[in-house]
């Protein structure tokens, strides 16, 4: 049967990246408008220094765990994409490139891939980096009972091992793979190593560009380049402390005095850091802030109720109050600019605080009779906003603090939440992990808006290069976003700070690519 190269139709060539070598891709005019932010101070000259020495990164997302399975798709992917490598990874326009793959094909019908593995790879604790490991990542993925990422990976019906060829057969055409399969979603550890996942959860082992030391869990990793990583000859760095960073406000000082070299920053610090003399730059991304409701539970199952919370939000306040000149509105999973963000979606509930009153009234709700508990993680000003403007319209919000509120979230318990997301390389999965009936982030499960399911298999079936494929993705975006379960707010992209001894960073969305980063000085 005749094959296709990934994203590509049959007879367009696409160039794949080897070991070494150089990537190539299309740039989406869209991606460019996304990247365009990027503040001064991250373009240094990775020529001038040979690279020696320690990076000190404080991390506000210090990995709870190191399995990947269990970790997941959240923000400390990118800690551990230090000792994990994955099949792909994205690259500055967006685009899934090779990583332990060098590249891969799709069969005729679109049902069927095959990732060609880097021959000689082996994993940290010397067992190779074939096939068979990848097979063993998915179906882990899919089958251990903590996993975060099965409901990232339905797609995928079964994998068959042929050496250092992955076959992944699928449940339906999915052009999505490449790009799903990257360091959110597949980052791939030693199969002896994850034959116990307790022990590899404070152990890991993978493949990537660092290897662990040694691990205090929750406070310090120290790390040290990994020579057998395909990629080593562009690693530059030799030996990584990652710290969990203290509280924000000490961050800055913590940068200036040399305790760190690199860390991720509140909004609230970004001007600090830069008075201080840092290089603060910005990482585009996909997160957005949302307003969860379970219209399985009253008084969400009312849709006159969701409609007045809708209308009850005041979105610019949250910019305003929370960003500090780093965010914007969205209405939407994904910010303004984005290919997936629907242009035609936009301000579909403006505020209008007199409009929700009126519909509570319509709903039989006087001011002060719907009391509703805002369970959140941990203390977020985000909460007294949403507090603060529902009581504005009649609704008595109490806001409650859970540290196990993963537990009651995902089993679909609570009533009313809020949260930030990072999003995903494949926008396909940001909208099922929000809209879909089995959604991670659908706290109304088994609910999904009428259509959504259509919109979405379209997609699905559409290659990411057909000039049809943005207008196909932005409907399923329309789809998703008739949903009641989620409001959305705002959306704000990742800020870094870090000493003018650390290089320039590769300009990845969502992503800290160390790939050709040196360090001056010590």
């Amino acid at each position: 049967m005749s094959t296709r190269r990934t994203l590509r139709r049959p007879g367009r060539a696409r160039t794949v990246r080897k070991a070494g070598g150089l990537r190539a891709g299309a740039l989406g005019t869209a991606l460019v408008a996304l990247l365009a932010p990027a503040l001064t101070g991250c373009g240094g000259d990775a020529s001038s220094a040979t690279g020696a020495g320690t990076l000190k990164w404080a991390s506000s997302y210090f990995p709870r765990h190191w399995d990947p399975v269990v970790s997941g798709s959240g923000a400390q992917f990118r800690e551990l994409a230090l000792v994990y490598a994955s099949l792909t990874r994205t690259d500055e326009t967006g685009e899934a490139v090779p990583d332990l793959a060098k590249s891969w094909e799709y069969n005729e019908k679109g049902d069927r891939i095959t990732f060609r593995l880097r021959p000689g790879l082996k994993f940290s604790d010397g067992e190779p980096v074939d096939a068979a490991a990848v097979k063993a990542a998915i179906e882990r993925a899919q089958k251990q009972k903590n996993s975060a990422l099965f409901g990232d990976l339905t797609s995928i019906r079964s994998v068959e091992a042929n050496g250092l060829d992955a076959v992944l057969h699928l449940t339906q055409v999915d052009y999505q793979i490449p790009q799903l399969l990257g360091e959110r979603v597949l980052q791939i550890s030693s199969p002896k190593a994850a034959a116990s996942p307790e022990k590899l959860d404070q152990n890991p082992v993978g493949a990537g560009p660092f290897v662990v030391q040694q691990l205090i869990p929750g406070t310090k990793a120290v790390l040290r380049k990994n020579p057998d990583y395909w990629d080593a000859e562009n690693i530059h760095i030799d030996n990584v402390e990652l710290i969990s960073a203290p509280d924000s406000s000490t961050v800055v000082s913590g940068l200036q005095t040399g305790v760190y070299n690199f860390a991720d920053i509140d909004p609230s610090q970004a001007d600090a850091a830069g008075k201080a003399g840092l290089d603060v730059f910005v990482q585009p991304g996909f997160n957005a802030s949302n307003i969860s409701l379970n219209v399985n539970k009253a008084p969400f199952d009312d849709d006159r109720v969701v409609q007045a919370v809708r209308h009850a939000v005041n979105r610019q306040e949250f910019v305003d109050k929370l960003t500090f000149g780093h965010g914007e509105t969205t209405d939407q999973p994904f910010p303004k600019g984005y290919v997936a963000y629907d242009p035609r979606s936009a301000n579909s509930y403006p505020y209008d605080p007199a409009k929700s009153r009126k519909l509570l009234a319509e709903a039989g709700h006087r001011a002060g009779d719907i009391k509703l508990d805002l369970v959140i993680p941990a203390e977020d000003p985000g909460a007294e906003i949403v507090q603060s403007q529902l009581a504005a319209v009649g609704i008595k919000v109490t806001i409650k603090v859970d540290k196990n509120w993963a537990t009651p979230f995902f089993a679909k318990d609570l009533t009313f939440s809020l949260y930030s997301t990072t999003g995903r390389d494949s926008a396909v999965q940001t909208l099922t992990a929000h809209f879909g009936p089995n959604g991670p982030l659908n706290l109304s499960t088994p609910y999904e808006p009428a259509g959504f399911a259509a919109a979405v298999a379209k997609v699905r079936g559409t290659p990411l290069d057909a000039p049809e494929y943005p207008e196909v993705l932005r409907a399923a975006t329309r789809a998703g976003l008739r949903s009641n379960a989620l409001v959305f707010t705002y959306s704000s992209p990742n800020l870094f700070a870090k000493s003018p001894s650390v290089s320039g960073l590769p300009k990845n969305p969502a992503h800290i690519d160390w790939t050709g980063v040196t360090l001056s000085g010590k």
